[in-house]
């Protein structure tokens, strides 16, 4: 899944050697400069002189805004993509960050859908978060090709250069004044702005025409889970508990995994939704979700909503039972960087363990996981806020 002058763009021009410099021909200029008036020569010197180094100073500036190509027609300008990116002798180049459209386009499935995740600084380092999400599509069952749709929104410059030195898709997102390098805790300010940051982000993806499954990039991706979506639905979601009806609003959505169709419903259902933050101040996007999911509003538009069931699309909140079954698995109901990490590592270290098995032993055990074991839901209730303790109470029933 982390946003003065932004690029110091240097010219290693070495001096031509002295050898060099002896075998260029000698202009004499003598002869023109007797020409002149006695008066006019200290003038002339002097506009040849501004003249040459204006035009090495264009030379040189030409020469380094080549390493730059905006897309036709952008209205993009780098201080608001990246307002601290520095370049230096050791950095990773970055690219021009292309349009989110044409980043979608390229991506895209033939209907027009993509799979999205974000991505900061604190996710994208090495051996964090973003390369077992990555590897969870590599070993999956029939995931591997969805890796050419995925889409990760860097929100910093430190993830959208790891994200360039990993995948193909890669999009810069940036908020500005806000800084989302560095891990946002549960129900922090820096979390609870992400959050909603990114239900304003996915409204313009809807808004552009393109389906998407959104994921958190600590969601592991073991099957294709197309085949387990809801045909007819505009907006389906996972959940942290699952009352075992995909139509009973009283199932507990998590907004780490949603599948959603591009319509005038589904744009019209996410507008609501992030206009809704005003009406629940301090409260993030789920749990907000699980308010208005029972408004009349959401209703009277039509919005067909289903929850998705954990023995598919499980999580650590409520994890899937069959690792015959599962497509993805969460690691929600987790508090902290190091203790995800170490689930989502066993979590891996299991499903190879079940791919090893033979084809018999899959069939006739119920093979499940060995997690959570560092994350449980009571280590995140310490840091809610009292304002949340009622949702996360009912989660817990």
């Amino acid at each position: 899944m982390n946003r003065g002058p932004l690029f110091r763009l240097y010219n290693h021009r070495r001096p031509l050697p002295a050898r060099l410099l002896r075998s260029r021909p000698v202009y004499n200029f003598s002869a023109t400069f007797n020409m002149l008036p006695e008066s006019a020569i200290p003038r002339a010197v002097l506009v040849f002189a501004v003249l040459c180094i204006s035009c090495l100073l264009l030379y040189r500036a030409a020469d380094s805004l080549r390493f730059l190509s905006f897309p036709s027609g952008s209205s993009v300008s780098f201080p608001h993509i990246f307002p601290s990116l520095v370049f230096d002798n050791d950095s990773v180049p970055v690219r021009n960050e292309q349009k989110l459209e044409n980043v979608l386009e390229d991506a895209a499935m033939e209907d027009k859908t993509v799979i999205l995740t974000t991505l900061n600084e604190a996710w994208a380092a090495p051996n964090s978060i973003v390369d077992l999400f990555l590897a969870s599509f590599r070993i999956g069952v029939h995931t591997r090709r969805l890796l050419n749709h995925l889409v990760i929104i860097a929100l910093d410059q430190k993830a959208y250069t790891r994200c360039m030195e990993l995948h193909i898709h890669c999009f810069a997102l940036v908020t500005e004044g806000i800084d989302f390098r560095k891990e946002a805790y549960f129900m922090t300010p820096a979390y609870v702005k992400m959050m909603w940051r990114r239900i304003d982000f996915l409204r313009s993806v809807l808004e552009l025409g393109y389906n998407f499954v959104f994921t958190d990039a600590d969601v592991m991706w073991f099957r294709d889970p197309f085949p387990r979506f809801y045909s007819d639905a505009d907006f389906q979601i996972a959940c942290d508990h699952f009352t075992g009806s995909s139509v009973n609003i009283e199932n507990k959505p998590n907004g780490g995994f949603n599948f959603v169709r591009s319509n005038n419903r589904s744009i019209e259902f996410y507008k609501f939704w992030y206009s809704s933050r005003e009406t629940y101040p301090g409260y993030h996007d789920q749990d907000v979700l699980n308010f208005i999911k029972f408004d009349s509003f959401v209703e009277d538009l039509g919005l067909k909503m289903r929850f998705l069931d954990t023995a598919y699309f499980g999580g650590l909140c409520e994890p899937s039972k069959d690792l015959s079954l599962v497509c993805t698995m969460h690691a929600n109901c987790c508090f902290g960087l190091d203790s995800k990490l170490h689930d989502l590592r066993v979590m891996l270290q299991d499903w190879m363990h079940f791919l090893s098995l033979p084809p018999s032993m899959k069939r006739s055990l119920i093979v499940s996981w060995r997690v959570p074991q560092n994350c449980s839901l009571d280590s995140l209730r310490r840091y809610d806020s009292p304002k949340n303790s009622s949702v996360h109470q009912g989660l817990q029933k």
